[in-house]
Formats: structure tokens, sequence, C-alpha cells
């Protein structure tokens, strides 16, 4: 009987850890963020950091709600009606993890807050270095997942635990770290995904999709470029006005050239007329004598 009542006591506290047990709350960085908490207290309620239970950030009582700390706030109607909810009126990266509601001394609730992971485009050309924001002081660590083709490599490339920077071997020589992490030499062979998240959590903070253009050499390789067409006509075209003035020279010059043929030849026939005119008196041998 004995074992029957430690067993039946265990699945009750079983129940009533499930029954208490909030979801986390996940917010947009910046936004405001509710925690909830639904439970009856006729005495002091406090809301505190988990891990600092006597950091105090708001409480009620029966007469008033106070907020101990400035971003922190509880509705005196609200806990009256048994809604014991914490307000965070801006929730950013450093206000992450799990707070406690507790109704004198006994613990009600406990909630995790979370921010949803940033989500960055970045294109970048072949050379440059790509900037990781950290975002966190929280040790971290770097996963990348490739979209390239010809590189499908994956897994956890570094971690950084403040100034602290362990890498994969290949990796090494190309990455530092002061307030974020910095990737040199990047290659089309880079492209991917990169997540930052924490190591004790594993919460996503930030996500980068990385596109490395090619590199602009390959274009005066690459015989099998498409032209466009708008580069085609305006080349017909140009090749068209080309060849236009060109007849047109060619056309100008040979009459020009007839022109001055024909002013040649009239010329020749004025002076043949005027060398035998009727009023020119001519000399024949026998005047002469």
């Amino acid at each position: 009987m004995q074992s029957c009542s430690s067993a039946l006591c265990i699945l009750i506290l079983l129940i009533s850890t499930v029954t208490t047990a909030v979801p986390p709350v996940k917010v947009n960085l910046h936004d405001s963020a509710t925690l909830s908490c639904s439970e009856r207290c006729s005495g002091l309620v406090r809301w505190s950091v988990s891990h600092k239970p006597t950091d105090v950030l708001a409480e009620c009582d029966q007469t008033s709600c106070r907020s101990v700390k400035e971003g922190y706030q509880m509705i005196h109607d609200q806990y009256l009606k048994g809604n014991l909810s914490l307000t965070i009126t801006e929730a950013d990266l450093t206000k992450r993890g799990w707070y406690t509601c507790q109704c004198d001394d006994k613990e009600l609730c406990d909630v995790n807050l979370q921010i949803e992971p940033f989500n960055t485009m970045v294109q970048i050309e072949p050379g440059e270095s790509l900037v990781l924001d950290l975002d966190v002081s929280d040790s971290v660590k770097v996963i990348y997942n490739s979209t390239d083709a010809a590189n499908r490599s994956s897994g956890q490339i570094c971690t950084v635990d403040r100034d602290s920077l362990q890498c994969k071997p290949e990796y090494t020589q190309r990455v530092s770290v002061i307030s974020a992490l910095e990737l040199r030499a990047v290659t089309p062979s880079d492209n991917g995904v990169y997540t930052i998240l924490t190591v004790r959590e594993e919460e996503v903070i930030h996500t980068y999709s990385v596109t490395v253009q090619g590199d602009h050499s390959d274009l005066d390789t690459d015989k099998g470029a498409a032209v466009p067409p708008c580069v085609i006509v305006l080349s017909v075209m140009g090749a068209a006005v080309i060849v236009g003035l060109v007849m047109k020279i060619l056309v100008l010059r040979r009459e020009n050239q007839l022109l001055r043929m024909e002013g040649a030849k009239n010329r020749a026939q004025m002076n043949h007329h005027s060398d035998h005119s009727p009023g020119e008196e001519r000399l024949s041998p026998h005047d002469n004598e």
C-alpha cells in the first residue's frame, strides 16, 4: 500500500507540473511580450528572472502593483481576477531566457521568452570578407549549410565563447572575431546559409543566406554566354547606319567625278568651236605673195 501511495504522489506531482507549464513565448525584436500565468494568489506575487529569484522585476498584492524595474509591468485588475501575467514593454536579446512567477515565495509559473531569429540576405563579391554579427554575449556556434551544387558540405564550423574562437581546420586561417565573426576571401564555394545559435539552449539567433557572386573574369572566357536581344538589335542598326554612310559617300564621289568629266568635255567643245568661227580671217599661201 505504501508503494502505491508513493506512486500516486509522483503521478500527482507530474500532473501538477504539466498543468502549470507554459509554452515558450516568441516575439520579434523590440516588440512587447506577455508572459502568461493564470493562478489564484491572495498574497504577494512576484516575477523575476529564473536564475536570479531575488532580482524582482514587478510585483502585485491586494492593494496595488509595482514595476520594480523599468520595462516590466503587471496590471492590478488582472491580478485580482487570477491573471498574473507579466508584460515586457520592449523585448530585446538581453531579455531572452526563463522567468519565474511566485506567490508568497511559492513557484507558480516558469515561462521562456524567445526572440524570433533575424534573417539576413547577403550578396558579396569574391575576395571580400563576410561579416556575421554574433548579436549576443552568450557562447554561440556557427552552422553552415552549403547551397552550392558542387559543394554540399554542412555542419558546425566555429564556436565563439566571448573572445575565444575555435574553428574547423579549413577555416582557422580565414576566420577572426572581435565583435563579429569575419570570414575572409570568400569564393562561390562559400555560398549557403550560416546559422548563429546559442550553445546552451541551441536557440537560433541569426541566419544569413549568403550568395557570392561569380568572378567577372569568367565572363571573358564564357563563349556560350547568351547575348541580350537589345545588344543584337543595336549592333545590326549600327552596322546598317555605317553601310548607309559608306554608300552615300561613294555615290557623292561618283557624282563629283561625273561632274568633273562633264565640265572638262564642255570646255573642250567650247575651245574647238572658237577655233573654227566664221568671223575669223584666214590667210592662204597666195595672200602672202
